[in-house]
């Protein structure tokens, strides 16, 4: 059975805990503590929906696999965003879909969208609900209502191709079920980001996801080699050998347009055999920039682990690698910790050899397996932490951008200015770095500061003046967030006019009514 998040909460509030005492302290200390608890139970607002466009819908998937009950309704309303969270814990669900509907197979999918386009209702996918850039908010304008397209009956692994590596997975798989699959073939996809619990393939896919094992097994869209969409013109199906130069890759056209395009029915993923050999560690290095450069050194030289993540200054004082012991006991400098995976215990062990010997040269010391091991412990728990941390009252999200190295420092002073200057000094800015290539990095920040009245308000402003320092810089919206909604403007100045031409064409000719996902990706 799929797991359900809670709708105003991140993930199964079962496993989500009071603030640990040493957290609650810094907590208090730093910023006070207002207790905001969130609303429980809210209704939404009535279907818009017709009976006309309820009865062909049932007729397409089933009068069961059409949804129109308050709950149901309510799970699949929004992403998991702070703006999205405090609207929710508010009461405000006015996004809420006019119906839920699951389809069951690719034709169905087709049919829903041709519906679709001749009556003029909205179409939204939704995979696991973790999107945090506006990804899962229609624009209403123009559109007689919302339906939100629900794969979680699309789960099954199609293929296995033990010979070439590959397998064709459905887009409800939520990563864990996918793994689970896989791993019954001895295989693995290794794609594993903070959002793994709840996140599905098709999210992974149209997001352009990356994860905490990237260095290794690489971002999503790396993964993928073949992909089969459903749009209002048909099917596409993409992929039909591991590379080729036959013209522009419409893969990655495909890869990030975020159901704007169309609808991702099944994805050829790229596996890796299942590793028996895992092993994590820290090292602590004396700066971020020392940190840094030895990153930029084990990308260039190909020798970067399995996994790498590097704090700076103010994550490692705060302990944030360690969640259940964030505000604990600490180290000095900044803390970088490297993981490795495979199935031959002497190739993993001469990797840790290489890496080491680098490292120790570019200035770092090893800690020991301890903090690696409760990063690993860990490593899905943070949104947890958040969620504690609106109840007592702290504004607190995340915002992530990538550069060149050169660009590196230049990018990471100018979105912490621009933080700081918009919620105040009281605000702590933090930064980590945890994808790594041989020409930049990403930059992932979590940002903390006192709610007061607005915090809403407050963060929409904060996130406007980061954003506008990343471009303004020459940085990207997003490395692994998706541009949804919430980064609409920016985006089109990322691209350049020419660029949102060609996006629109695009959208025009798959979509011609204008209803997947209206108000997402397309500036």
């Amino acid at each position: 059975m799929t797991r359900e998040m809670h709708p105003a909460r991140w993930g199964d509030p079962k496993l989500a805990g009071a603030l640990p005492d040493s957290t609650r302290e810094l907590v208090e200390y730093a910023f006070g503590v207002q207790d905001r608890p969130a609303v429980e139970v809210v209704a939404v607002p009535p279907s818009a929906l017709s009976e006309e466009i309820l009865a062909e819908l049932r007729g397409i998937v089933g009068v069961e696999q059409v949804l129109l009950d308050d709950e149901t309704r309510r799970l699949r309303t929004r992403g998991k965003s702070t703006p999205d969270l405090l609207r929710a814990r508010s009461g405000d669900l006015a996004d809420a879909p006019d119906a839920v509907v699951r389809p069951a197979d690719h034709q169905q999918v087709l049919a829903l969208i041709e519906l679709a386009q001749r009556h003029r209702f909205a179409l939204v996918p939704f995979g696991g609900g973790t999107s945090v850039t506006g990804g899962l908010v229609a624009r209403r304008d123009d559109v007689v209502g919302v339906v939100s397209l629900d794969l979680i009956r699309m789960k099954a692994l199609r293929e296995v191709d033990p010979i070439s590596m590959t397998a064709v997975l459905e887009p409800g798989l939520r990563g864990p079920e996918a793994e689970a699959l896989l791993a019954e073939h001895q295989m693995t996809l290794g794609h594993y980001p903070q959002s793994f619990e709840y996140a599905s393939i098709g999210g992974f896919a149209a997001t352009r996801s990356s994860g905490q094992s990237s260095a290794g097994y690489g971002r999503f869209d790396a993964l993928v080699v073949g992909l089969e969409v459903a749009t209002a013109k048909g099917t596409l199906v993409l992929g039909s050998s591991p590379a080729n130069a036959a013209g522009p890759d419409l893969r990655q056209l495909m890869l990030g347009s975020e159901g704007a395009f169309g609808v991702i029915t099944a994805v050829r993923v790229r596996v890796r055999a299942l590793p028996t050999v895992k092993q994590y560690e820290a090292w602590q290095f004396p700066s971020f920039a020392d940190g840094a450069d030895a990153m930029r050194l084990l990308a260039q030289n190909g020798q970067l682990p399995t996994v790498i993540r590097l704090s700076d200054e103010n994550e490692t004082a705060l302990n944030l690698a360690s969640h259940s012991n964030v505000g604990g006991d600490t180290v000095t400098g900044c803390l970088m910790v490297i993981g490795f995976e495979g199935t031959d215990v002497e190739a993993v062990a001469a990797k840790r050899g290489a890496v080491a010997a680098l490292l120790t040269r570019a200035g770092g010391e090893e800690l020991g397996a301890e903090r690696g091991e409760a990063w690993v412990q860990g490593r899905f728990a943070a949104p947890y932490l958040r969620d504690a941390l609106l109840d007592a009252g702290v504004l607190v999200e995340t915002l992530e951008t990538a550069t060149f190295w050169s660009k590196r420092d230049e990018v990471y002073q100018a979105v912490r200015d621009a933080l700081v200057a918009e919620l105040g000094e009281k605000a702590l800015v933090l930064c980590h770095i945890s994808h790594v290539y041989e020409t930049g990095c990403s930059l992932y920040f979590t940002v903390a500061a006192p709610g007061g009245d607005e915090p809403l308000t407050t963060w929409l402003a904060a996130k406007a003046a980061a954003t506008e320092a990343m471009v303004g810089h020459g940085a990207t919206v997003s490395h692994h967030h998706a541009v949804g909604s919430d980064h609409r403007p920016w985006f089109a100045r990322e691209i350049g006019p020419v660029g949102v031409d060609i996006l629109r064409a695009v959208k025009a000719e798959l979509d011609p009514a204008g209803v997947l996902n209206p108000g997402v990706m397309i500036p």
